[in-house]
């Protein structure tokens, strides 16, 4: 049995406590929020805490708050030689102050507090100073169910740089697609099976692999139809130019 705190009741803090409430071998001692009002409709199951001095013992400590929030708030931990983790993609291990046991557990995922959740398809990205440390945390991702990584600080930057353009900027073009389809008063369904089929393509090929478009093919005519279309839309216009020059650029062909 592990017994964890989670610190923060954001996005990755909620979904953590739903986890742990329902894996067996893990002991949720305690969730602390320092807005009273920012956890919904706790369960009678949960302890909550809004004052870091009354925080109780437990094996890890999981500081689930913004990027910026981190080290003050690691400091302002009434205690010192315990576990303390942190699930940032792009903050360092060393963000945590010195006093304590420093690890990261970072599930590689996106998270919405409406969306729910299978954490096994949301692998945890693990870094420690101790192996002991390491080993109570890939145990903590098994009672979980989820897959764990052991990832260095720089890897893990990498795997959250391109977790921006897998999730973040694919979601975007996504959003502009659907303004695009409005426009027209076309239903943005009629895509959603080419947005799947996307993504599964490239579970079985490399990305490289798996391009194709007026771009791959370099079809002239086709590109210069779509810009036209665009010329109403000057940012998606040059959006488009830039990606279209990126996947020349990769395949070999002359840019616009």
């Amino acid at each position: 049995m592990i017994s964890v705190v989670v610190i923060g009741a954001g996005n990755v803090g909620s979904h953590l406590v739903k986890a742990f409430q329902s894996a067996e071998n893990i002991n949720l001692v305690q969730w602390y929020s320092r807005d009273k009002k920012s956890i919904e409709a706790p369960t009678k199951e949960i302890e909550l805490c809004h004052d870091l001095n009354n925080l109780k013992s437990a094996d890890v400590y999981i500081i689930a708050v913004s990027d910026k929030a981190i080290e003050a708030l690691s400091k302002q931990l009434p205690f010192k030689n315990r576990l303390v983790v942190h699930t940032s993609g792009s903050e360092a291990l060393k963000k945590l102050d010195m006093k304590h046991k420093r690890g990261v557990f970072y599930p590689l995922q996106t998270f919405s507090k409406t969306s729910e959740l299978d954490f096994s398809q949301v692998p945890f990205c693990i870094e420690t100073m101790d192996k002991l440390d390491s080993d109570r945390l890939k145990a903590l991702a098994t009672y979980m169910g989820s897959p764990s990584y052991m990832i260095n600080t720089e890897q893990r930057q990498a795997l959250h740089l391109s977790a921006v353009f897998i999730n973040n900027f694919t979601n975007q073009l996504y959003r502009i697609a659907h303004e695009l389809t409005d426009y027209k008063s076309v239903n943005f369904d009629v895509l959603k099976p080419l947005i799947l089929e996307t993504a599964k393509k490239v579970q079985l090929t490399s990305p490289y692999n798996a391009q194709t478009g007026p771009a791959k093919r370099n079809d002239q005519v086709t590109i210069n139809h779509h810009l036209r279309t665009l010329e109403t839309h000057p940012d998606y216009q040059a959006l488009y130019k830039q990606l279209t020059n990126s996947i020349k650029t990769t395949h070999g062909l002359k840019k616009l």
